[in-house]
């Protein structure tokens, strides 16, 4: 559940369409991860997302804050903080200034 995939995509495809209905979405989905994952000291990962008695794991993914949490961030920041006209995003959503020539 603390993956970046699905954030991620998300975030580009209201980068492109200007939907603001994908901004709910995204809300949802922290809602959702904030509601399962949150602990007393951080976010945990879950064992196995297709059962309803979730068992929450001893450890969370640098991911979850490398790169789900700048998601969800951007997509709720104005689109000029990190333009995507200016930077691409790697795997890891570090933005990179994009070459002028």
């Amino acid at each position: 559940m603390l993956r970046p995939e699905a954030i991620e995509s998300l975030f580009v495809l209201y980068r492109i369409t200007g939907d603001k209905t994908l901004q709910d979405k995204a809300w949802k989905m922290f809602e959702a991860i904030n509601e399962r994952t949150k602990t007393r000291i951080a976010y945990a990962g879950i064992k196995d997302v297709t059962v309803e008695d979730v068992e929450l794991l001893d450890s969370m993914e640098s991911f979850w804050t490398a790169e789900t949490l700048k998601y969800f961030y951007l997509i709720f920041s104005e689109p000029d903080v990190v333009s995507l006209d200016e930077y691409v995003l790697n795997t890891e959503a570090h933005p990179l200034l994009r070459p002028t020539e």
